[in-house]
């Protein structure tokens, strides 16, 4: 019996079916109890009491052989599956109130309507095809199952590079909308669409300026046959004056204005309107040394900081690049205190092994919330690696990380290893020592990928046009801003006062740790330092070997990891899976050590100081 990652693992203590009868998170949740409670044969008497003032917040009390779960409408879902896990994996149940830290926690589908995805690694959509919602209702309760059992409680739906037919939203497409929220407000799943800022345009009107009555008259009466149709849809997500998509600069306004004219239209509804911060040149000539890609998020909404409508998430990828192996914390993170902040991870593993490498991400996650603080943000968000594939994530572990991001976004203060060792519990129902060995591997192999692939802060250094496979030279000559400027001297860009003065940014005392090479962490030491290859590391080796040193060692790990893999017992279809999917990684780790030495070792002309095999 496999796993979690199928509605299984703890859930597949549940027999039954999600039920099409149940409507409502508290007829799920009795149904769910009881689906347990008979299936797994427990003995204790449990009940449910629902407190609506407790809203997604549970709390479980143990008296006289008996158990209570009081919570709220949703909460009282959480409570049971959260007795069910604890129960399959013999622990105590939770003692105390557990309430989620933010009250948005959403995954956000990069799905187009003709059933493609964009970045992703997991099989065609699980609702679109051919233009129009395709899906089999048995398998979206499956995922509400799914997503509420790790306390996901919002579901974007489309691409935020909208390709819906915009003629179809206030009609046939509405209606197609609100037949997926009803399957899966039982599980207390909200929906949330992207929408295009330029919808205007499209049904007659001759602007789409923020500023204009009938732009604004427009949103209202959209937002309205919206919430007639869905009421408890959680808002709209868009994408604005990013990456060649329209937004409110087209008409002189700021973004501010642009996402408050939006935000008016939802709030008579208590809909929220989450605006991506991800926006920058992305025409920026190569030989401009002057401008800095990761400035432009700050040096845009900075200024903006207090003007935004209390019903706007700012919604900001966790680095100021793009889901990069390894960047700090983006400085809007930690440098907007009077706006509604949402940060941006990213499940789909597009730079991180496109769910073909391994790369479990609680480790990274639990860095970023101790850099930002958890209390800087609101909401959390990440880009789905859902998909079609019988196991929903294409790499039995990629799901792992779904059910890590909902647990980080209940909250931020879990610990890696822990998630990732109950995780690995309940899929594989292993024994200790083999889930620790599993559990080990998972903890390190976020650190494996970045070893072979990008040590040090290098970012960028990658196939542009699929984002995978080594290429040292890929964006360099780019329009996107991405450069390493890796030359016969030394790699790297200053961000520092004395270069693009990136790193005064930050507030001082994340500033004074970065701009210092001595102080500053070795795994950001290059994005925030252009260095020699003779420049000493605090270890006492040379720049130049010590990226020698990583790729050799990150392709022996990686090794490693394949034969640990291969002497555990995985059941089918898992087991040939992950054989397939980790030679692929072997053969990527040792493309990525060769090219990337190589690289270095031509500019640099110094040979490895072990006398390794590097090719010329």
């Amino acid at each position: 019996m496999s796993g979690w990652r199928d509605c299984r693992g703890w859930q597949r203590a549940l027999t039954r079916e999600p039920s099409s009868e149940c409507k409502t998170p508290e007829e799920m949740a009795l149904f769910e109890l009881q689906n347990y409670l008979a299936a797994s044969g427990c003995g204790r008497q449990v009940g449910i009491k629902t407190d609506p003032s407790m809203d997604e917040s549970f709390q479980i009390s143990e008296s006289d052989g008996g158990v209570l779960i009081r919570g709220g409408r949703r909460g009282v879902l959480y409570g049971v599956y959260a007795l069910i896990e604890a129960l399959e994996l013999g622990e105590s149940l939770p003692k105390g109130v557990r309430t989620p830290c933010y009250p948005l926690r959403m995954i956000d589908c990069w799905d187009n309507m003709d059933g493609t995805i964009e970045r992703g690694y997991a099989g065609r959509s699980i609702w679109f095809e051919d233009d129009a919602f395709c899906y089999e209702p048995d398998r979206i309760r499956r995922l509400g199952r799914m997503l509420a059992g790790a306390g996901i409680n919002v579901l974007c739906i489309n691409n935020v590079n909208v390709h819906m037919p915009a003629q179809q939203l206030p009609g046939s497409l509405l209606a197609d909308t609100a037949a997926l929220a009803d399957l899966l407000r039982p599980f207390g799943v909200r929906l949330m669409i992207s929408i295009d800022f330029s919808l205007p345009l499209q049904f007659g009107l001759e602007s789409a300026d923020p500023l204009d009555l009938r732009v604004s008259d427009f949103w209202s009466h959209l937002a309205q046959n919206v919430w007639h149709a869905i009421p408890d849809m959680a808002g709209f997500l868009v994408k604005a004056d990013s990456e060649h998509r329209p937004g409110p600069n087209a008409y002189g306004r700021t973004h501010a204005e642009g996402a408050n004219m939006l935000a008016k239209a939802l709030k008579p509804f208590g809909g929220v309107l989450v605006w991506r911060a991800f926006v920058y040149n992305c025409m920026q000539d190569w030989r401009d040394t002057d401008t800095d890609r990761p400035c432009a998020a700050y040096d845009l909404y900075q200024p903006l900081d207090g003007m935004f409508d209390d019903n706007v998430i700012l919604q900001v990828k966790y680095g100021p690049y793009d889901f990069q192996v390894r960047e700090p914390v983006s400085p809007l993170l930690v440098g907007m205190n009077n706006t509604r902040m949402g940060m941006e991870l990213q499940l789909a593993q597009e730079y991180t092994g496109q769910q073909i490498d391994i790369f479990a991400m609680p480790p990274m996650w639990r860095r970023l919330f101790d850099e930002m603080g958890k209390e800087k943000v609101s909401a959390v968000a990440a880009v789905s690696n859902l998909g079609r594939d019988d196991n929903w994530t294409g790499h039995p572990f990629a799901m792992l990380n779904l059910y890590a991001y909902g647990r980080f976004a209940w909250d931020p203060d879990t610990d890696p290893e822990t998630v990732i060792r109950r995780w690995s519990a309940l899929t594989y129902g292993f024994e200790k020592d083999l889930t620790d060995r599993l559990t080990s591997l998972l903890m390190e192999s976020g650190r494996v990928y970045e070893l072979y692939t990008a040590p040090l802060g290098l970012n960028w250094m990658i196939n542009p046009e699929n984002h995978y496979g080594a290429n040292p030279y890929g964006y360099e000559f780019m329009v996107w801003g991405t450069y390493t400027k890796a030359d016969r001297n030394g790699v790297g860009i200053d961000r520092t006062a004395k270069g693009t003065g990136y790193v005064s940014q930050y507030p001082p005392q994340i500033r004074h740790k970065y701009e210092d090479p001595q102080t500053c962490p070795d795994e950001y030491l290059l994005f925030f330092h252009r260095l020699n290859y003779d420049f000493v590391m605090k270890d006492g080796r040379t720049l130049l070997q010590r990226i020698y040193d990583d790729h050799f060692t990150g392709y022996e790990l990686a090794e490693q990891m394949a034969e640990t893999l291969d002497k555990m017992p995985f059941p089918e279809p898992d087991a040939g899976v992950i054989k397939e999917r980790m030679e692929k990684q072997l053969e990527n780790a040792r493309q990525w050590r060769d090219v990337t030495n190589t690289f270095f070792y031509r500019f640099s002309g110094a040979a490895d100081a072990k006398g390794r095999k590097i090719y010329s």
